[in-house]
């Protein structure tokens, strides 16, 4: 009963996480706009709402126009569920606990934006250095200022390729999750989070100029392969490893 109230409420924290995700980047009111469909533009009801049930009854279109919905919104919906099961499971403390939930979200929204719209919103990194802070202060680390430097120099990297490059390569975007990640995931982990970041983005990207999917000029949100990169490394570390080991 408790993992179908925690997968209950997940998939609604999921919903509005897609929001935010579709919402933050294009600066729209986030608390107070209704949802409304991304075709017609109509206002949706409260039954058109109803996380993945809705979107399977409408057969992923929307009822009025028949305009093809996005299959991001059940698939957030889902993941954030099966995450609340699994973060609930582990019987943590409940400041652990939400935390990690704040943390699990936020890179969440911002893997999501940054495939969208190669937007990392700046509220999800400052709620993900948040997280990530209480969490060194809950476990009680000694080595605050590892976390710290690492963050600092994970940030200092990338705003040297943001220079390097004018911006083509990288964004400030990059630069402030990077801080996020190295707060996160402390020395050497961090190395190892952006060594799979840079080979998982740079095999992406052969193999999508290869398909003619890119060119050399096309743009690749770097976001997601930082995420993914720092998740890995993760389940290796100590202090870090409190978010992924649950999923293990």
């Amino acid at each position: 009963m408790d993992r179908i109230v925690a997968f209950l409420f997940g998939t609604i924290v999921g919903s509005f996480l897609s929001v935010l995700s579709d919402r933050l980047p294009r600066h729209e009111q986030v608390v107070w706009g209704r949802s409304y469909c991304d075709h017609c533009k109509k206002l949706l009801r409260w039954y058109e709402l109803v996380p993945i049930a809705s979107y399977l009854v409408q057969g992923g279109r929307c009822r009025r126009c028949k305009g093809k919905l996005s299959f991001q919104y059940p698939v957030v919906e889902c993941m954030t569920g099966i995450g609340f099961v699994l973060i609930t499971q582990k019987f943590l403390p409940p400041l652990v606990s939400l935390c990690v939930m704040v943390l699990f979200c936020s890179l969440l929204v911002i893997t999501v934006s940054d495939m969208k719209y190669k937007i990392i919103p700046d509220s999800m990194v400052v709620s993900g250095i948040v997280a990530a802070g209480f969490l060194l202060l809950i476990n009680n680390s000694s080595t605050y200022a590892l976390y710290f430097v690492s963050a600092l120099g994970a940030a200092a990297f990338f705003l040297i390729l943001w220079m390097a490059t004018r911006g083509c390569g990288m964004g400030l975007g990059d630069v402030k999750l990077a801080f996020l990640l190295g707060l996160w995931l402390g020395f050497p982990y961090i190395v190892i989070a952006l060594y799979l970041a840079f080979l998982t983005g740079a095999t992406t990207g052969v193999i999508l100029i290869l398909a003619q999917k890119k060119t050399l000029k096309s743009r690749i949100p770097f976001g997601p392969f930082m995420i993914l990169g720092a998740a890995t490394a993760a389940i290796w570390s100590t202090q870090a490893g409190i978010l992924w080991r649950i999923f293990l």
